[in-house]
């Protein structure tokens, strides 16, 4: 049985639960606890020497690691549906929008980071906050913008059927909702997100969906 070892707020594991359930694949969940420090345990460093979530143990023993790279493994085992256009440019934009989202986004508003920003730069609530919704608002303005102005947005984020895009979408625009950004300036995000949530897929791999949920 594949093992998913995640936290069910860690945006990096929501994509992949998504994956797998756009792939319509049974997997066991072993729960990281991250507020606790459970990923710099012994058995989660011995999976990702990182000490992060998510993890995806396979059947034959092997572990995978990183979120997107599990994301194209899943993609490449299991072709349908696809989570990546056949074209080549289609694609490049789908991990383009992606990226956008998981690489120059997500990774300054993470756990750790704010938790660093608080214990060992002395940031108040107010301070970590105020840098939370400043990277967001960089990073939706941006997304916006190659969305809205995108001839190949359709119903999601690249046509009318969910990509890695989405993917990686949907688990940021709740971690904004629930920083209580303000996301009235992007109207064709909210509109995706609103077709993505709409799906049992991403139902079903919302946070509040999980076994670990508190």
């Amino acid at each position: 049985m594949t093992t998913l070892y995640g936290y069910f707020r860690s945006s990096a594991a929501y994509r992949v639960r998504i994956a797998l359930n756009l792939k319509g694949l049974t997997y066991d969940q072993t729960p990281v606890n991250l507020v606790k420090g459970e990923q710099r345990g012994d058995e989660q460093l011995a999976r990702n020497p990182q000490g992060m979530v998510p993890s995806l143990g396979l059947d034959d023993g092997v572990v995978l690691n990183q979120s997107l790279a599990i994301c194209e493994y899943l993609d490449e085992v299991y072709p349908a549906p696809a989570l990546l256009p056949a074209d080549a440019l289609a694609r490049a934009r789908v991990r383009s929008l992606a990226q956008l989202i998981a690489c120059d986004t997500h990774p300054l508003n993470n756990l750790r980071v704010l938790k660093y920003l608080v214990g060992e730069l002395g940031a108040d609530d107010n301070a970590k906050l105020t840098w939370y919704r400043h990277w967001v608002t960089e990073g939706f303005t941006a997304l916006e913008a190659a969305l809205a102005g995108g001839a190949n947005t359709g119903d999601f984020c690249h046509g009318d059927t969910p990509t890695l895009a989405d993917i990686c979408l949907i688990p940021q625009v709740y971690n904004a909702e629930r920083f209580e950004c303000d996301l009235s300036a992007y109207p064709t995000i909210q509109r995706i997100a609103a077709n993505c949530r709409a799906l049992p897929a991403f139902a079903n791999a919302a946070p509040e969906a999980q076994p670990d949920a508190s």
